[in-house]
Protein backbone atom coordinates (compact mmCIF):
# COMPACT_ATOMS: atom_id res chain seq x y z
CA UNK A 1 0.00 0.00 0.00
CA UNK A 2 0.80 3.28 -0.98
CA UNK A 3 1.80 5.73 1.95
CA UNK A 4 1.03 9.20 1.71
CA UNK A 5 3.39 12.00 1.54
CA UNK A 6 4.77 13.57 4.91
CA UNK A 7 2.88 17.15 3.55
CA UNK A 8 0.08 15.09 2.79
CA UNK A 9 -0.22 13.22 6.50
CA UNK A 10 -0.26 16.61 7.89
CA UNK A 11 -2.93 18.15 5.87
CA UNK A 12 -5.08 14.82 6.69
CA UNK A 13 -4.06 14.99 10.51
CA UNK A 14 -4.92 18.49 10.78
CA UNK A 15 -8.45 17.89 9.03
CA UNK A 16 -8.99 15.30 10.83
CA UNK A 17 -8.21 16.81 14.19
CA UNK A 18 -11.34 19.88 12.77
CA UNK A 19 -13.72 17.17 12.09
CA UNK A 20 -13.36 15.61 15.37
CA UNK A 21 -13.59 19.00 17.17
CA UNK A 22 -16.65 19.90 15.59
CA UNK A 23 -19.04 18.25 17.47
CA UNK A 24 -17.84 19.75 20.36
CA UNK A 25 -17.95 23.22 18.98
CA UNK A 26 -21.24 22.48 18.01
CA UNK A 27 -22.21 21.42 21.32
CA UNK A 28 -21.61 24.18 22.61
CA UNK A 29 -22.91 26.65 20.20
CA UNK A 30 -25.79 25.06 20.88
CA UNK A 31 -25.28 24.96 25.01
CA UNK A 32 -27.48 25.52 26.93
CA UNK A 33 -29.93 22.96 24.94
CA UNK A 34 -31.55 21.70 28.29
CA UNK A 35 -32.33 23.07 31.78
CA UNK A 36 -29.40 23.10 34.12
CA UNK A 37 -29.16 22.16 37.24
CA UNK A 38 -27.17 24.92 39.85
CA UNK A 39 -26.63 23.14 43.55
CA UNK A 40 -26.04 26.01 45.79
CA UNK A 41 -24.03 24.69 49.02
CA UNK A 42 -26.30 26.21 51.48
CA UNK A 43 -30.04 26.41 52.82
CA UNK A 44 -32.50 28.87 51.22
CA UNK A 45 -31.93 32.32 52.28
CA UNK A 46 -28.29 32.91 52.78
CA UNK A 47 -25.93 35.91 50.41
CA UNK A 48 -24.82 32.72 48.19
CA UNK A 49 -28.58 31.54 47.59
CA UNK A 50 -29.32 35.00 46.79
CA UNK A 51 -26.66 36.03 44.72
CA UNK A 52 -26.93 32.83 42.92
CA UNK A 53 -30.77 33.44 42.32
CA UNK A 54 -30.27 36.71 41.14
CA UNK A 55 -27.97 35.64 38.50
CA UNK A 56 -29.99 32.45 37.47
CA UNK A 57 -32.88 34.62 36.62
CA UNK A 58 -31.03 36.78 34.16
CA UNK A 59 -29.28 33.61 32.26
CA UNK A 60 -32.93 31.97 31.72
CA UNK A 61 -33.27 35.14 29.84
CA UNK A 62 -30.23 35.31 28.33
CA UNK A 63 -30.04 31.72 27.51
CA UNK A 64 -33.33 31.15 26.58
CA UNK A 65 -33.01 27.46 28.95
CA UNK A 66 -34.10 27.08 32.72
CA UNK A 67 -31.49 27.31 35.49
CA UNK A 68 -32.89 25.58 38.36
CA UNK A 69 -31.31 26.17 41.79
CA UNK A 70 -31.23 23.19 44.04
CA UNK A 71 -30.15 23.50 47.62
CA UNK A 72 -28.08 21.22 49.32
CA UNK A 73 -26.25 22.52 52.48
CA UNK A 74 -24.29 20.25 54.50
CA UNK A 75 -20.13 20.38 55.58
CA UNK A 76 -20.18 24.46 54.29
CA UNK A 77 -20.51 23.41 51.08
CA UNK A 78 -18.62 20.60 50.29
CA UNK A 79 -21.50 18.27 49.69
CA UNK A 80 -22.63 20.66 46.93
CA UNK A 81 -19.11 20.62 45.47
CA UNK A 82 -18.54 17.02 45.67
CA UNK A 83 -21.66 16.54 43.52
CA UNK A 84 -20.58 18.54 40.89
CA UNK A 85 -17.78 16.68 40.76
CA UNK A 86 -19.00 13.45 40.57
CA UNK A 87 -21.44 14.90 37.95
CA UNK A 88 -20.86 14.73 34.12
CA UNK A 89 -18.38 17.15 32.26
CA UNK A 90 -21.30 18.25 30.34
CA UNK A 91 -22.02 21.84 31.86
CA UNK A 92 -25.53 20.88 32.72
CA UNK A 93 -24.71 21.25 36.41
CA UNK A 94 -23.16 23.98 38.44
CA UNK A 95 -21.93 24.59 41.76
CA UNK A 96 -22.85 27.47 43.44
CA UNK A 97 -20.95 28.22 46.50
CA UNK A 98 -18.43 31.15 48.80
CA UNK A 99 -15.59 32.01 50.27
CA UNK A 100 -15.68 29.16 52.57
CA UNK A 101 -14.16 27.11 49.27
CA UNK A 102 -10.93 28.62 49.91
CA UNK A 103 -11.27 27.96 53.38
CA UNK A 104 -12.14 24.34 53.13
CA UNK A 105 -8.65 23.15 51.50
CA UNK A 106 -7.25 23.70 54.69
CA UNK A 107 -9.67 23.04 57.11
CA UNK A 108 -10.82 19.77 56.37
CA UNK A 109 -8.32 17.11 55.93
CA UNK A 110 -9.89 14.36 53.52
CA UNK A 111 -11.92 15.69 51.36
CA UNK A 112 -12.77 13.70 48.12
CA UNK A 113 -11.83 17.08 45.81
CA UNK A 114 -9.44 19.20 45.19
CA UNK A 115 -11.83 22.76 44.79
CA UNK A 116 -8.72 24.64 42.64
CA UNK A 117 -7.78 21.36 41.01
CA UNK A 118 -11.32 20.43 39.90
CA UNK A 119 -13.71 23.22 39.50
CA UNK A 120 -13.53 26.05 37.06
CA UNK A 121 -14.81 29.15 38.04
CA UNK A 122 -17.17 30.86 35.93
CA UNK A 123 -18.42 34.26 37.58
CA UNK A 124 -18.26 36.06 40.68
CA UNK A 125 -19.55 38.62 42.91
CA UNK A 126 -17.24 39.75 46.02
CA UNK A 127 -18.27 42.07 49.51
CA UNK A 128 -16.27 43.06 52.44
CA UNK A 129 -17.68 41.81 55.62
CA UNK A 130 -18.62 44.19 58.44
CA UNK A 131 -17.33 44.21 61.57
CA UNK A 132 -19.53 45.03 64.33
CA UNK A 133 -20.82 45.61 67.84
CA UNK A 134 -23.90 46.25 69.93
CA UNK A 135 -24.49 50.02 70.83
CA UNK A 136 -23.67 49.40 74.46
CA UNK A 137 -20.38 47.69 73.71
CA UNK A 138 -17.79 50.51 75.12
CA UNK A 139 -15.71 51.08 71.90
CA UNK A 140 -17.25 53.20 69.34
CA UNK A 141 -13.86 53.13 66.96
CA UNK A 142 -11.91 49.96 65.91
CA UNK A 143 -8.73 51.63 67.28
CA UNK A 144 -10.88 52.15 70.57
CA UNK A 145 -12.00 48.49 70.20
CA UNK A 146 -8.06 47.16 69.93
CA UNK A 147 -7.37 49.07 72.91
CA UNK A 148 -10.30 47.60 74.60
CA UNK A 149 -9.26 44.27 73.77
CA UNK A 150 -5.62 44.73 74.90
CA UNK A 151 -6.54 45.57 78.04
CA UNK A 152 -9.38 43.19 78.62
CA UNK A 153 -7.74 39.94 76.79
CA UNK A 154 -10.54 36.75 76.99
CA UNK A 155 -13.35 39.11 77.98
CA UNK A 156 -14.98 39.49 74.46
CA UNK A 157 -16.84 37.04 72.80
CA UNK A 158 -16.66 37.43 68.98
CA UNK A 159 -19.39 35.46 67.07
CA UNK A 160 -18.99 34.07 63.81
CA UNK A 161 -21.79 31.63 61.27
CA UNK A 162 -19.72 28.91 62.11
CA UNK A 163 -16.21 27.01 62.58
CA UNK A 164 -14.24 27.93 59.55
CA UNK A 165 -16.82 30.35 58.03
CA UNK A 166 -15.59 33.32 56.60
CA UNK A 167 -16.69 35.38 59.31
CA UNK A 168 -14.88 33.46 62.09
CA UNK A 169 -11.40 33.21 59.73
CA UNK A 170 -11.75 37.18 59.92
CA UNK A 171 -12.17 37.54 63.56
CA UNK A 172 -9.33 34.97 63.78
CA UNK A 173 -6.96 37.02 61.66
CA UNK A 174 -7.80 40.30 63.26
CA UNK A 175 -6.84 38.62 66.71
CA UNK A 176 -3.21 37.37 64.93
CA UNK A 177 -2.42 40.93 63.24
CA UNK A 178 -3.78 43.18 66.32
CA UNK A 179 -2.40 40.78 68.80
CA UNK A 180 -5.59 40.60 71.04
CA UNK A 181 -7.74 37.54 72.62
CA UNK A 182 -11.45 37.01 72.09
CA UNK A 183 -13.59 34.03 72.87
CA UNK A 184 -14.74 32.73 69.87
CA UNK A 185 -18.57 31.70 69.98
CA UNK A 186 -19.67 29.88 66.92
CA UNK A 187 -23.12 29.83 65.57
CA UNK A 188 -25.22 27.71 63.10
CA UNK A 189 -25.42 30.06 60.32
CA UNK A 190 -25.77 34.24 60.30
CA UNK A 191 -29.31 34.22 61.36
CA UNK A 192 -29.07 33.12 64.62
CA UNK A 193 -26.14 35.55 64.89
CA UNK A 194 -27.47 38.47 64.06
CA UNK A 195 -30.42 37.95 65.97
CA UNK A 196 -27.82 37.32 69.21
CA UNK A 197 -26.14 40.14 68.44
CA UNK A 198 -28.43 42.58 68.13
CA UNK A 199 -29.79 41.06 71.52
CA UNK A 200 -26.58 41.79 73.47
CA UNK A 201 -25.41 38.21 73.91
CA UNK A 202 -22.68 38.54 71.73
CA UNK A 203 -19.74 41.69 71.57
CA UNK A 204 -18.67 41.60 67.63
CA UNK A 205 -19.16 39.62 64.88
CA UNK A 206 -17.85 40.07 61.07
CA UNK A 207 -20.89 39.82 59.32
CA UNK A 208 -22.46 39.89 55.96
CA UNK A 209 -23.27 43.16 54.30
CA UNK A 210 -26.82 41.76 53.26
CA UNK A 211 -27.55 40.58 56.60
CA UNK A 212 -26.23 43.44 58.54
CA UNK A 213 -26.98 46.87 56.68
CA UNK A 214 -30.55 47.74 58.23
CA UNK A 215 -29.69 46.81 61.59
CA UNK A 216 -26.81 49.80 61.55
CA UNK A 217 -29.06 52.44 59.20
CA UNK A 218 -31.20 51.86 62.34
CA UNK A 219 -28.71 52.39 64.47
CA UNK A 220 -29.35 48.54 66.57
CA UNK A 221 -25.90 47.66 65.45
CA UNK A 222 -22.85 49.89 65.56
CA UNK A 223 -20.18 49.59 62.43
CA UNK A 224 -16.51 50.00 63.27
CA UNK A 225 -15.01 48.85 60.17
CA UNK A 226 -14.90 46.86 56.76
CA UNK A 227 -12.63 43.94 56.38
CA UNK A 228 -11.89 44.89 52.60
CA UNK A 229 -8.62 47.22 51.47
CA UNK A 230 -11.50 50.11 50.81
CA UNK A 231 -14.55 51.44 52.28
CA UNK A 232 -17.80 50.40 51.61
CA UNK A 233 -19.94 52.36 48.93
CA UNK A 234 -22.34 51.83 51.03
CA UNK A 235 -20.75 52.52 54.02
CA UNK A 236 -18.87 55.43 53.42
CA UNK A 237 -18.36 56.42 56.78
CA UNK A 238 -16.79 53.61 57.70
CA UNK A 239 -12.91 52.21 57.64
CA UNK A 240 -11.69 49.66 56.76
CA UNK A 241 -9.64 47.49 59.52
CA UNK A 242 -6.92 47.59 56.69
CA UNK A 243 -6.52 51.71 57.60
CA UNK A 244 -4.96 50.72 61.04
CA UNK A 245 -3.78 47.22 60.86
CA UNK A 246 -1.32 47.20 57.81
CA UNK A 247 -2.02 44.03 55.56
CA UNK A 248 -5.11 42.93 56.37
CA UNK A 249 -7.94 41.93 54.27
CA UNK A 250 -10.61 39.56 53.62
CA UNK A 251 -13.99 39.56 51.70
CA UNK A 252 -16.51 36.79 51.16
CA UNK A 253 -17.33 36.35 47.70
CA UNK A 254 -19.91 33.90 45.35
CA UNK A 255 -19.28 32.73 43.10
CA UNK A 256 -20.78 29.66 40.28
CA UNK A 257 -18.27 27.17 38.48
CA UNK A 258 -18.44 23.47 37.10
CA UNK A 259 -15.96 20.62 36.49
CA UNK A 260 -12.96 22.18 35.34
CA UNK A 261 -12.66 19.39 32.53
CA UNK A 262 -15.74 20.68 31.10
CA UNK A 263 -15.70 21.48 27.10
CA UNK A 264 -13.79 25.06 27.27
CA UNK A 265 -16.25 26.34 25.09
CA UNK A 266 -18.96 25.59 27.61
CA UNK A 267 -16.79 27.80 29.94
CA UNK A 268 -16.34 30.39 28.48
CA UNK A 269 -19.46 31.12 27.70
CA UNK A 270 -20.75 30.95 30.87
CA UNK A 271 -18.24 33.26 31.85
CA UNK A 272 -19.04 35.89 29.58
CA UNK A 273 -22.55 35.11 30.16
CA UNK A 274 -22.66 35.90 33.44
CA UNK A 275 -20.03 38.78 33.41
CA UNK A 276 -22.59 39.94 30.73
CA UNK A 277 -25.09 39.60 33.29
CA UNK A 278 -23.43 41.11 36.39
CA UNK A 279 -23.39 44.57 35.05
CA UNK A 280 -26.76 44.61 33.84
CA UNK A 281 -28.46 47.66 35.20
CA UNK A 282 -31.48 45.48 36.95
CA UNK A 283 -28.99 43.06 38.37
CA UNK A 284 -26.17 44.95 39.28
CA UNK A 285 -28.27 48.37 41.27
CA UNK A 286 -29.59 45.11 43.33
CA UNK A 287 -26.15 43.34 44.01
CA UNK A 288 -24.71 47.13 44.92
CA UNK A 289 -27.26 47.93 46.94
CA UNK A 290 -26.15 45.00 49.59
CA UNK A 291 -22.60 46.15 49.17
CA UNK A 292 -21.86 43.29 46.39
CA UNK A 293 -19.36 44.30 43.68
CA UNK A 294 -19.25 42.30 40.47
CA UNK A 295 -15.39 40.63 40.02
CA UNK A 296 -15.32 40.81 36.48
CA UNK A 297 -12.57 38.33 35.49
CA UNK A 298 -12.36 35.52 32.85
CA UNK A 299 -12.25 31.82 34.28
CA UNK A 300 -8.00 31.82 34.58
CA UNK A 301 -7.99 34.56 36.88
CA UNK A 302 -10.67 33.63 38.85
CA UNK A 303 -9.24 30.52 39.82
CA UNK A 304 -6.24 32.18 40.32
CA UNK A 305 -7.98 34.59 42.44
CA UNK A 306 -9.35 31.65 44.39
CA UNK A 307 -6.08 29.73 44.91
CA UNK A 308 -4.14 33.00 46.19
CA UNK A 309 -7.12 32.86 48.73
CA UNK A 310 -6.95 29.44 49.63
CA UNK A 311 -2.84 29.92 50.66
CA UNK A 312 -3.17 33.25 52.49
CA UNK A 313 -6.29 31.58 54.68
CA UNK A 314 -4.74 28.39 54.69
CA UNK A 315 -1.92 30.23 56.88
CA UNK A 316 -4.61 31.93 59.35
CA UNK A 317 -6.46 28.57 59.53
CA UNK A 318 -2.85 27.01 60.55
CA UNK A 319 -1.88 29.88 62.93
CA UNK A 320 -4.92 29.72 64.55
CA UNK A 321 -5.20 26.45 64.95
CA UNK A 322 -8.36 26.17 64.09
CA UNK A 323 -10.51 22.44 63.52
CA UNK A 324 -14.04 21.42 62.31
CA UNK A 325 -16.35 20.39 64.25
Amino acid sequence: MKLPHRRQFLHLAAGAATLSALPRIARAQAYPSRPVRVIVGYPPGGGTDIFTRLVCQSLNERLGQSFIVENRGGASSNLATEAVVRAPADGYTLIATDGAAAINATLYDRLNFNFVRDIALVGMSRAPLVMVVHPSFPAKTLVEFISYAKANPQKITMGSAGIGNPSHIAGEMLKLMAGIDMIHVPYRGGGPLTTDLVGGQVDVAFNGLQQTLEYIRTGRLRALAVTATKRSPVLSEVSAIHDFVAGYEVSNWYTLGLRKDTPVAIIDKLNREINAALVEAKLAARLVDTGVEPFLESSANLGKFVADETEKLGKVIRAANVKPE
